[in-house]
């Protein structure tokens, strides 16, 4: 059974930074796509960020990009988000989904809700100005 674990959430202040974690476990994978989604609240779940385990291939949010940066730690099986230059708007519950087993996805469609069929149980952030 495949689990997705996210720490990492805190309250901070606006222009600090914070990094997530998503540990995942339960699968024989090795190349698939992980990604992190936000949900303020009454919002729509967003993509923030999303990352290919094999060939490491990055996509990003317009909102995020230069601010937000996703790695992975293979030998952890851990996929990070590190965020700086934190603002108010960054303020949700911050979701790390995967899909497995591993399908290609354009980059449009590794930030689509849609395309994930594993998620975790999600991590606070909020931001005050």
């Amino acid at each position: 059974q495949v689990q997705l674990v996210e720490s990492g959430g805190a309250s901070v202040q606006a222009g600090g930074s914070l990094r997530l974690s998503c540990a995942a476990s339960g699968y024989t994978y090795s190349s698939y796509y992980v990604a992190w989604f936000r949900q303020a609240p009454g919002k729509e779940r967003e993509g923030v960020a999303a990352i290919h385990t094999g060939g490491l291939s990055t996509y990003y949010a317009d909102s995020v990009k230069g601010r937000f940066t996703i790695s992975l730690d293979s030998a952890k099986n851990t996929v990070y988000l590190r965020m700086n230059s934190l603002l108010p708007e960054d303020t949700a519950m911050y979701y790390c989904a995967a899909r497995i087993p591993p399908i290609r996805l354009t980059a449009v469609q590794a930030l689509n809700i849609m395309s994930y069929n594993y998620w975790g149980q999600g991590t606070q952030v909020t931001v005050s100005s």
